[in-house]
């Protein structure tokens, strides 16, 4: 049995109004045509998330409305700026097969790191730009099971990749 994660940092976010909350920032032009982006590679993929674990922050909720999967995500306050160890307990309570976890920097770049066996070939890795996306698998049961760095990367994609935003 295997689990698989989709592990997408928020597209690129506007700082247009200086009012407003850092939670409350929505995405920038940019963002909304990356995040359309991403859903149309992760169809192309034929990668489904049959859970959704998303921050409640504006650009996470509308990094994952642009990706245009029809499921109702779960809408996660502890994801909001979440550090690896949150991270991977939320991750541990999910009950999906196929988990899409919508996530913000620094925190996530350094989940990613964590969870692999082994880092991909890809020089933005690390850095986890805005919208990069994981896929990672695991040969485990339950997520409750899950042990890091033991997961195989499927894939790893930055939205620049995809198009010419």
């Amino acid at each position: 049995m295997t689990r698989t994660l989709i592990l997408m940092r928020h597209a690129k976010s506007s700082w247009d109004d200086p009012r407003l909350d850092d939670h409350d920032r929505p995405l920038n032009k940019r963002g909304r045509k990356s995040a359309v982006a991403l859903g149309d590679w992760l169809a192309l993929e034929g990668i489904a998330p049959d859970q959704v674990l998303c921050s409640t922050a504006t650009r996470t909720q509308e990094t994952y409305e642009g990706l245009k999967i029809p499921l109702l995500p779960q809408l996660r306050a502890d994801l909001y700026h979440a550090g690896p160890a949150e991270m991977l307990e939320i991750l541990r309570e999910a009950s999906g097969a196929n988990v899409l976890m919508v996530g913000h920097n620094p925190g996530i770049a350094a989940f990613a790191e964590r969870l692999v066996a082994e880092a991909p070939d890809h020089p933005r890795f690390h850095d986890y730009p805005t919208g990069a996306t994981l896929i990672v698998r695991f040969d485990i049961g339950h997520w409750a099971d899950l042990t890091p760095g033991t997961g195989t990367v499927l894939d790893f994609v930055a939205p620049r990749e995809l198009t010419d935003i």
